[in-house]
């Protein structure tokens, strides 16, 4: 075994903090999220459909931060090697999961605004609950191969170093930082382009004062996703793509279960009321379904 490798890694009370302070806000707001969107929505629309699973992705994640945040304040892993590789797992999932459902969101509001009748029969909550699920059943299988490999060299080492594993094969690790880079930058590329076009669209239709807080809501939704693509997502991806090992910028990657929630209020005006007073507002720009 190799003892520089496996000997106990130094406490990092930056990174303790950061994810305490991503836990004590991250997880508290999407489980609010979740109970309202189940609540006062339900499973009814495609965006309320990919607004909840993205909130169960959050809430996944912000569950096993308190790994981190103990692991980081001492420096120490006091359990097994299937704990580890499962938080681990379980933030990839995370990044993953969450590109690709505030992607879903902004393709949903870039059809009901720019191609409100040619998409009506496509905006169901019926495929939009089969879309998340190809989308889970993608992120886990390929979230498989890293978890694995990741578990076999954490048995080769002291349970010790757990986050601080980096002793992968050099070609799997390309390997797994190239998809993942292909992945996020595909999905920001989606992203602008439905910016773009919702933006054209709203400016060049939307001539009644009375819809400009309508107007301004859809697209504070879609600056908001491109924030989190340049602040959550991107740059933990690049990093992991260029240097192949865990990086600093993983806190920047958890951070995104803080910003999520905000893309509910953007995306629904309604978010906070109950399903009559929501039934009154039928402007689609700001309605769920």
């Amino acid at each position: 075994m190799n003892s520089s490798v496996a000997s106990r890694p130094e406490a990092q009370l930056p990174h303790a903090v950061a994810f305490g302070a991503i836990i004590s806000v991250g997880f508290p707001l999407n489980a609010v999220a979740l109970w309202v969107l189940l609540r006062h929505h339900g499973l009814k629309s495609p965006n309320v459909v990919f607004m909840v699973n993205l909130a169960v992705s959050d809430l996944l994640l912000a569950a096993s931060l308190p790994l981190r945040v103990y692991f980081f304040a001492t420096g120490t892993w006091p359990l097994t090697h299937v704990s580890c590789t499962l938080a681990e797992a379980l933030f990839t999932v995370n990044v993953r999961c969450s590109s690709i459902f505030i992607t879903f969101i902004g393709v949903d509001r870039l059809l009901a605004i720019v191609y409100p009748l040619r998409s009506r029969h496509v905006r169901t909550a019926c495929n939009a609950a089969k879309a998340a699920a190809v989308a889970w059943l993608f992120v886990l299988v390929s979230a498989v191969p890293p978890t694995v490999m990741f578990a076999k060299h954490l048995n080769e080492l002291n349970a010790s170093v757990c986050f601080h594993c980096s002793n992968l094969d050099v070609t799997f690790r390309e390997a797994t930082g190239t998809f993942q880079c292909v992945l996020v930058l595909t999905l920001l590329i989606v992203n602008v382009v439905s910016t773009s076009l919702v933006s054209l669209t709203l400016w060049r239709n939307v001539k009644d004062v009375s819809k400009v807080n309508v107007r301004v809501n859809v697209m504070l939704l879609f600056a908001m996703s491109l924030v989190m693509f340049a602040v959550c997502f991107v740059p933990e991806t690049v990093s992991f793509f260029i240097t192949r090992k865990n990086s600093n910028l993983r806190c920047l990657g958890a951070l995104n279960c803080c910003l999520d929630p905000v893309l509910y209020c953007f995306s629904m005006d309604t978010f906070w009321k109950k399903k009559e007073e929501k039934d009154r507002l039928k402007y689609v720009c700001c309605l769920p379904g």
